[in-house]
C-alpha cells in the first residue's frame, strides 16, 4: 500500500478516534490540520519505530497472549501525540493511558474498515 492511501486512512481513523474517544482532542487553530499533521505523525512512526517496538515486546505479548500489543500501540499513539503538539504545535492531545488504549483500538478498528472497503488490505494484496 503506498504511504498516501496510508495516510488518508489513518487520518480517516485518527479523525474518528477524536471523535468517539473522550480523553482525545485537537491541538492547534484548525481540527483538520490537526488531525492530518497528527496522522501523518502516526504513519511515518507505524512505519519506522513500530517493527522495532513490535520485536523488542513479542516475548511479554506472547506471555499475555497478545495483550500488550494495545499497549504498544497506545504508546505509539501517545509518542505521535507527544511529536506532533511539540514539533509542529499542532496534532492530538491525550489525557492518560486509557484514552491512548482506547483511541488505539478505534484507530485500529476503522483502519480494518476503512482498508476493506477501499480494498487496500495488504493480506489481499499480496
Amino acid at each position: 500500500m503506498s504511504f498516501l492511501i496510508r495516510w488518508v486512512v489513518t487520518a480517516i481513523a485518527v479523525g474518528a478516534a477524536v471523535w468517539i474517544v473522550p480523553g482525545i482532542t485537537t491541538v492547534g487553530n484548525d481540527a483538520t490540520v490537526a488531525v492530518i499533521v497528527g496522522a501523518l505523525i502516526l504513519s511515518l512512526i507505524n512505519i519506522s519505530i513500530k517493527p522495532i517496538l513490535q520485536i523488542l515486546s513479542l516475548p511479554i505479548t506472547v506471555f499475555t497472549l497478545g495483550i500488550f500489543y494495545l499497549i504498544v500501540n497506545a504508546l505509539i499513539l501517545e509518542l505521535a501525540a507527544v511529536v506532533g503538539t511539540g514539533l509542529f504545535g499542532s496534532g492530538i492531545a491525550i489525557d492518560g493511558l486509557g484514552s491512548a488504549i482506547l483511541g488505539s483500538i478505534v484507530i485500529s478498528i476503522v483502519s480494518a474498515i476503512v482498508n476493506s472497503v477501499l480494498g487496500t488490505d495488504s493480506r489481499r494484496n499480496g
